[in-house]
């Protein structure tokens, strides 16, 4: 391929086939690259298999529920393991499929090989030279493991890379980090019926608020062993995987490493770029146009270690395959924060977080799960909201909670923050009742009641009845 392309996309994850739907609009003259198979993080390996073993793991651990709704026979249910993790297996090929169809049809300008960069015009990918006016970089990212535990656990360790590829599951599970993943899995594990142990460091699902950060520990620490704030040591011995942190040891038959992921951008060839690269070896990007420095190279997706989550990766992509025809790049105004871990209850972080708050100038309202009156009916009665506004205007700010139907409750908040609505915008919206919702409004008339009082003819001060069948 001799001619000078206009772009060429390096990977074919979310945010590589987001740039590749935009490229396409405008010309046929681009290739994309992608070393490895074909599919997104998201689908093979991530958000998708994730939520169908999560699924799987609450379908059962609901018969805990049974007895208290009055249905009998609840101690007699198992779970097949190896049925439910090919359920999984299923499920996530369809979804890989779905992907890769995107890019079969593009015959020779889908590539499979890996590239690396000569210069901001130039790449190298299968021993052939390419060249083109813009690239876009978009290649993903892989699981942290630390080489000594790759080297000497072997087939005791999984990720997340490999947990769903698994045909069963051992019986005992050490779970080392406690971050979005971790979190989840763990739980997830446990409920399979695995004896599962968990590890982590200072920080907890991303969680800033201390309030939130007590109330989710302590749930999902009554599921399984929680130990927070020591390094975990693995040596591999006779009986399994030998675990020390602190002054706990144990010893499990594997290990999941859930410490996070890192950018695919070694051996890429960034510092061809001639532009001043941090300690990670990460050039400048500007997360308003994806651009690296002023080059005609656009970093975007989980390789620019930004947000690694697919409604941004999409984002991304999207802002680059658009600034990638473009002379002069547009800057975008990104979208509000929002980050889900789906655990039960949901954790949730919107908008601002708390540790990134002026306290002098924020007031705080919260409710507490565990008496509200959906939340009792459903048996999903436990956790805690806490909403942050502005003292001064009584704009939403942002959120942090562990509560139930925290994921719905948090694309409400999300939506709100983004039009800066008021506290008492808010509350003048409709709560139907009985939902879950109705626990958000109490948060919310905590605030109100720290604000000055608004118009008495104005139904946002419309009050609570101070009892539970009705609030």
């Amino acid at each position: 391929m001799n001619e000078i392309l206009d772009v060429i996309i390096v990977g074919g994850g979310s945010a590589g086939l987001s740039a590749l739907r935009e490229v396409r609009k405008h010309t046929d003259r681009f290739v994309i690259i992608n070393d490895g198979p074909w599919g997104t993080i998201c689908a093979r390996v991530g958000c998708m298999p994730s939520k169908a073993l999560i699924e799987a793991a609450n379908a059962f651990h609901r018969r805990n529920t049974f007895e208290e709704f009055g249905i009998r026979g609840s101690d007699q249910l198992t779970l097949d393991i190896p049925a439910a993790l090919q359920r999984v297996r299923k499920l996530r090929d369809d979804f890989v499929a779905s992907t890769v169809k995107t890019t079969e049809e593009l015959g020779k300008r889908a590539i499979s090989g890996r590239a690396r960069l000569l210069a901001p015009d130039r790449l190298e990918v299968n021993g052939k030279e390419l060249r083109a006016h813009k690239i876009i970089i978009a290649t993903g990212s892989h699981p942290i493991i630390p080489t000594s535990w790759s080297n000497s656990l072997r087939d005791r360790l999984l990720t997340t890379d490999t947990l769903f590829e698994q045909e069963t599951l051992p019986t005992h599970v050490a779970v080392i980090g406690m971050g979005f993943i971790g979190v989840e899995m763990a739980q997830a594990l446990s409920r399979f019926g695995i004896k599962v142990t968990a590890f982590g460091g200072n920080q907890f699902a991303g969680l800033t608020d201390p309030q939130v950060i007590a109330t989710a520990t302590d749930l999902l620490g009554k599921e399984f062993p929680l130990h927070l704030g020591e390094k975990a040591n693995l040596n591999l011995v006779h009986e399994g995987i030998q675990v020390r942190a602190g002054s706990v040891e144990i010893v499990v038959d594997c290990v999941l490493a859930a410490l996070g992921r890192r950018p695919n951008i070694d051996h890429l060839g960034l510092e061809t770029l001639g532009v001043s690269l941090d300690q990670h070896g990460m050039p400048p990007v500007n997360r308003n146009t994806m651009q690296i420095a002023n080059l005609p190279v656009f970093l975007a997706g989980d390789a620019n270690d930004q947000a690694p989550l697919l409604h941004e990766a999409a984002d991304e992509g999207y802002i680059a395959g658009l600034n990638a025809m473009r002379s002069d790049p547009l800057c975008f105004t990104r979208r509000t924060p929002l980050t889900i871990i789906f655990t039960d209850p949901n954790i949730a972080i919107v908008g601002s977080r708390f540790q990134t708050l002026d306290s002098a100038k924020t007031l705080i309202g919260e409710v507490h799960f565990d008496r509200q009156g959906r939340a009792r009916v459903s048996q999903r009665n436990k956790g805690i909201q806490r909403l942050y506004a502005d003292a001064e205007s009584g704009r939403l700010l942002g959120a942090e909670m562990c509560a139930p139907a925290g994921d719905h409750m948090a694309h409400l908040l999300a939506l709100a923050i983004d039009r800066s609505l008021t506290v008492q915008q808010l509350l003048r919206l409709p709560f139907y009742h009985p939902v879950l919702e109705e626990g958000m409004r109490t948060a919310l008339r905590a605030l109100a009641a720290q604000l000055p009082v608004v118009n008495e003819f104005d139904l946002s001060m419309c009050g609570t009845f101070n009892t539970e069948a009705l609030d």
